[in-house]
């Protein structure tokens, strides 16, 4: 059997197990037997809080994985960086700033947080590509362009914050980056933009591909490299944005994904953007189900746990690249 397969499979069978098991394990736990026959015929009530409250947190987690790892695959493509992550180039950042505004100014509008996200996350983008470019994209101008963006709006957003504050305005637990005491709701919106944006992902797969390739060998195989560019990262900010605006931010996750992914399945975008996704929502599932169990009744963020693993895996990056070092 072809080895991507097999690694799909596992991938896929871990994610359905994780799942399984987050889903019964907690402050409230119930066996996997007692969850399927509750929701076959209903009647339990812990089962009724489980599918009330933890259900709507796993989906969360799946697809805010899914789609910061395909985003982070995006990112990489088009900005021919192994480097480049959303949280890490500063579109995490912008995307939560702008949603804390519109949850600030704009409460009444239902649509308005993953719009502004996306809004944000596009501000964000343009100032990295508008401040990095200099007779081509520069991986190591990127990130550290990408590093003041995410500092500027992180400290705008916390400026907005002690605002807040001050003023006694509250921001409410969906500003926070961490998956607790999510809803229904927060699922409807991250279930629609995110299969969006993975599909739209999917379909210009084909063009990351090519954008391997230098500009002017893309130009000659008849691609506008330009639009390309700008198409696949809009795709990729939208990812990004939907996922912050819901789960808030959380770093290294379109990093770690892309790297290890590219190890197992190859790097033809194809294959790799889908198993990314797979991918990307077993990380996230699993750190949020080891925040609430390693030290309960209290929590670990899944934001937490992935700046931990993250921040060393960012240095082991950024010494094994021949490429950044040599610039």
């Amino acid at each position: 059997m072809n080895k991507k397969i097999v690694y799909f499979v596992v991938v896929i069978v871990l994610l359905l197990a994780m799942t399984g098991y987050s889903a019964v394990t907690g402050s409230v736990s119930v066996s996997i037997k007692e969850l399927i026959m509750d929701l076959l015929y209903g009647g339990n009530e812990e089962v009724a809080v489980i599918k009330d409250l933890r259900f709507p947190r796993i989906i969360v987690a799946m697809f805010a994985g899914a789609s910061l790892s395909v985003a982070g695959v995006l990112f990489q493509a088009v900005m021919r960086n192994p480097l480049a992550d959303a949280g890490v180039i500063g579109i995490s950042a912008g995307a939560s700033f702008f949603s804390l505004f519109a949850m600030l100014f704009l409460p009444g509008l239902f649509i308005s947080g993953p719009l502004f996200a996306f809004i944000g996350g596009s501000i964000a983008c343009l100032l990295v590509y508008w401040l990095s470019w200099k007779s081509g994209l520069n991986p190591l101008r990127i990130i550290l362009t990408g590093i003041a963006i995410s500092a500027m709006f992180t400290g705008l957003r916390e400026a907005m914050l002690m605002v807040c504050s001050y003023f006694n305005i509250a921001v409410g637990s969906s500003n926070s980056s961490n998956l607790l005491m999510k809803t229904w709701a927060d699922v409807e919106v991250i279930t629609v933009y995110g299969l969006i944006g993975i599909v739209l992902a999917c379909l210009v797969g084909s063009w990351c591909n090519v954008l391997a390739l230098q500009d002017k060998k893309a130009k000659n195989l008849g691609m506008n490299v330009t639009a390309a560019r700008l198409t696949i990262s809009a795709v990729a900010v939208l990812l990004a944005a939907v996922a912050t605006s819901v789960a808030g931010v959380i770093v290294f996750v379109g990093l770690l994904i892309p790297h290890i992914s590219r190890q197992l399945v190859g790097s033809d975008h194809r294959i790799l953007i889908p198993f990314s996704a797979l991918a990307g929502a077993l990380l996230i599932l699993t750190a949020d189900t080891l925040g609430r169990i390693l030290i309960a009744p209290l929590e670990i963020p899944a934001s937490t746990i992935m700046a931990v693993i993250g921040g060393p895996f960012l240095i082991f990056l950024l010494r094994k690249s021949d490429k950044v070092n040599g610039i």
